[in-house]
This record gives structure tokens, C-alpha cells and sequence, in this order.
């Protein structure tokens, strides 16, 4: 080794951002990996590099015993006492075996250990580095285009954006410039694998906070959203302080702050919506941007209910293809089946006429099993009502 493979390792380190002790390392599993081939039998070899004068040592370890019984790995007692007094049986003496000359065979072998190596380290550090980025946002430049996935450039690693994950109505072009959600990072056999999404949900959560600072601040908190790419999305707010309103900070002065978001999203319209502890009031908001009449939870299933609106909402309620009933109920976590005020009053009119033909017909059904005539009946009350009785013949 000389002084020109110190600067060497100094400048991967500078360049590839590998520290010198990792490529240090590896240098020396290599030369142990060829001494081992070339030389023999050699478990017991250590390799030792002096950094300041970038010279390498070999060293054959051997113990210290009475007898003898192999010379590769042994020493005895009587010659280790030659070497140092103070040794004594089972302790363990470095002897230098370094060669005078590896050979060609030897350094090429070294050669490819230290490049596999410093590919392993490469791809620890990039993972390690793009890992504390998974569920966070990041900017990339598409660069290519096959049938499984769109390639994103992060910078020291290439992204896949796969057709899941993409907007429909985005198409990607060569060096076009995307905010990315990073959804997940592995670390495989080929290296590290980075997955980013355009789709998910909380790229809403991730842009929200970088167009409002109070949301990242956390005076303003995205207690959910309910998003189909591209096309709409809901987003409930709440504010932890009493004196900011959520959903005006999240629009902007002029809607300035919601509208970037909306631009970078490629026009999908959003809905931001105010939270609200009582369940009945967050439906009412979520279902914005229709007037809501009431909400009648069904008592078997507190997670379903029917919303009342106006006749002449109930379109604009459901929404196109009933995405606004749809999101509303993705966005509170609730099933939701909307009603107009006349559907609503005929089926309390329907209900009702069939709680009076159930009465009408227990009433007969008393009769017909009751030993008294229809005369012997003055007043009968069903229902969970007295039944009162009048005797004719004592009147």
C-alpha cells in the first residue's frame, strides 16, 4: 500500500460518501480472503492496515500450549517463552506471515472483494438515507417509462411509480419535474427499492403541510381525508387553538394557499371541511357542499345513518356518480344512505299506516280468541295499553 491509496480512500470518501473505515475493512477481508486461497490454511490470519503509512500486515495467531499438535495454530510453550517470559499456556502470540508479493491472482481476488463491499456499503447508506424519507414527500424528474413503471429521479436512487399509483389525469413526460409521496422503501438482494405514489391519500397530508404552516406547526391538525386521485378530494380540519379557524387558514387569503395545492394536483378539486365531535355534525359538514335537513343514526349500527336534504339537493348530495355520498362516508367513517324530505315523509306516513293495520289487526285477533262477544268489548287498547273491559248486562 503507499501514500496514493490513502488519497484513494480519501477521496471515495469525499466522493461516494463512504466513511474510510468501512473501505479500511473491506480491504482487509480481502487480503484475508486471498491469503487464505493462495497460502494455505489459514483460520487463524489477521490483517492489520496502518492508516498513517498506508502499509498492510499479515499475522498468523497461534496459542500457546505444552505440546505441539499443529504448527499453523500452535506454538510451544518453551519457544513462546523466548519470545516474552511473561506468556504463559493458552495465551495467544501474533506472528507476521506477510508475503513479499500477493500476486497477481491475489490482488485481483482483494480487487473484487473491495468493490463488492463498497457496492454493499453504497447501498446501506442509501437506504438508510432514503428509509428516514418513507411516508414524507420529495420532488423527482421522470426519466423513463416502461409497461410496470414510471422511473422517478430522487437523486442518488431511482423511484418506480407504478400505474396504481399514478393520477389519471396526469401523463409523465421525460424531465418533467413531480412532487412524490414516498410510500414505502426495501431494502432488496438488487439494492434499495424505493416506491413513491402520486395517489396516496396523505400526499394531501405532506402538501397541506408545506403550503400551511400552521398545519405544520400543528396549531391546525387533518384529522382525515377521503381522496379519489385526480379528480376530488375531502379534507377534514380542526384547530387546536380557539382562535384560528381551520378551514379558512387551510384556503388562504384569496384561496391562495389551497389553489398551489390544487395546481401541483393538476386541478383536483378539494373540499376542505370543518371536524367536529359530534358525528352528526362532522356528516352534515362532510357532505358539504349540499344543506343537510338531519341525521337519523340507525340505533342496531351506530357507524350507519340516513341523512335528510331538501328535495332539490338531493342530487347535489349524492353527487356525480355518488362521489360526494361516497367521499362524505370514506372521510367520517360512517355508511351513509340520503334521503329527501318527501322520500323521508312518506316513509314516516307508510310506516305509520302499517303500525295502524297491525293494531287493527290484533285487535280482531283478540276477539276471535277472547270467549266474549264483540258486544261485551267497550274500550280495547293494544300496544302495550291496559285493556279495559265493560260488561253490558251490568249496566
Amino acid at each position: 500500500m503507499s501514500k496514493e491509496m490513502l488519497n484513494a480512500l480519501d477521496a471515495l470518501e469525499a466522493e461516494k460518501g463512504i466513511s474510510k473505515e468501512i473501505v479500511i475493512d473491506a480491504l482487509e477481508a480481502a487480503l484475508v480472503s486471498a491469503y487464505k486461497r493462495h497460502y494455505g490454511q489459514a483460520q487463524n490470519v489477521e490483517v492489520e492496515f496502518e492508516q498513517k503509512k498506508g502499509k498492510i500486515h499479515v499475522y498468523a495467531v497461534k496459542e500457546v500450549t505444552e505440546e505441539v499438535m499443529d504448527s499453523q495454530l500452535e506454538v510451544s510453550l518453551k519457544d513462546a517463552l523466548l519470545i516474552n517470559p511473561a506468556y504463559e499456556i493458552g495465551d495467544k502470540i501474533r506472528f507476521e506471515v506477510t508475503p513479499k508479493d500477493f500476486g497477481r491472482i491475489a490482488a485481483q481476488t482483494a480487487k473484487q472483494v473491495i468493490l463488492q463491499r463498497v457496492r454493499e456499503a453504497e447501498r446501506t447508506i442509501i437506504y438508510n438515507e432514503f428509509s428516514a424519507y418513507e411516508k414524507d414527500i420529495m420532488q423527482g424528474i421522470v426519466e423513463r417509462q416502461d409497461k410496470r413503471y414510471i422511473y422517478v429521479n430522487l437523486g442518488k436512487i431511482e423511484a418506480v411509480l407504478s400505474k396504481q399509483d399514478q393520477m389519471p389525469n396526469e401523463f409523465y413526460q421525460p424531465h418533467d419535474r413531480i412532487k412524490v409521496y414516498v410510500s414505502r422503501v426495501e431494502n432488496t438482494s438488487k439494492g434499495p427499492q424505493v416506491f413513491v405514489s402520486r395517489s396516496h391519500p396523505d400526499l394531501l397530508r405532506r402538501l397541506f403541510e408545506q403550503e400551511v404552516p400552521e398545519v405544520y406547526d400543528g396549531l391546525v391538525e387533518i384529522v382525515s381525508v377521503a381522496r379519489e386521485a385526480g379528480d376530488r378530494s375531502k379534507v377534514a380540519v380542526r384547530s387546536t387553538d380557539p382562535n384560528i379557524d381551520a378551514v379558512g387558514t387551510c384556503v388562504g387569503p384569496k384561496g391562495q394557499r389551497v389553489q398551489a395545492i390544487v395546481n401541483e394536483l393538476k386541478g383536483e378539486n378539494m373540499d376542505i371541511v370543518e371536524w367536529d365531535e359530534d358525528p352528526a355534525v362532522f356528516i352534515a359538514n362532510a357532505l358539504n357542499p349540499s344543506q343537510v335537513v338531519d341525521v337519523i343514526f340507525d340505533e342496531q349500527n351506530p357507524k350507519a345513518c340516513t341523512v335528510v336534504v331538501p328535495d332539490y339537493q338531493l342530487s347535489l348530495a349524492i353527487g356525480k356518480r355518488g362521489q360526494n355520498a361516497r367521499l362524505a362516508a370514506k372521510l367520517t367513517n360512517h355508511k351513509i344512505d340520503i334521503k329527501s324530505e318527501s322520500d323521508m315523509a312518506e316513509f314516516y306516513e307508510t310506516q305509520a299506516q302499517s303500525v295502524s293495520v297491525e293494531a287493527e289487526e290484533q285487535h280482531d285477533e283478540a276477539i276471535i280468541q277472547s270467549d266474549l262477544t264483540d258486544d261485551e268489548y267497550q274500550t280495547i287498547a293494544f300496544n302495550d295499553e291496559t285493556i279495559e273491559e265493560t260488561d253490558q248486562e251490568e249496566i
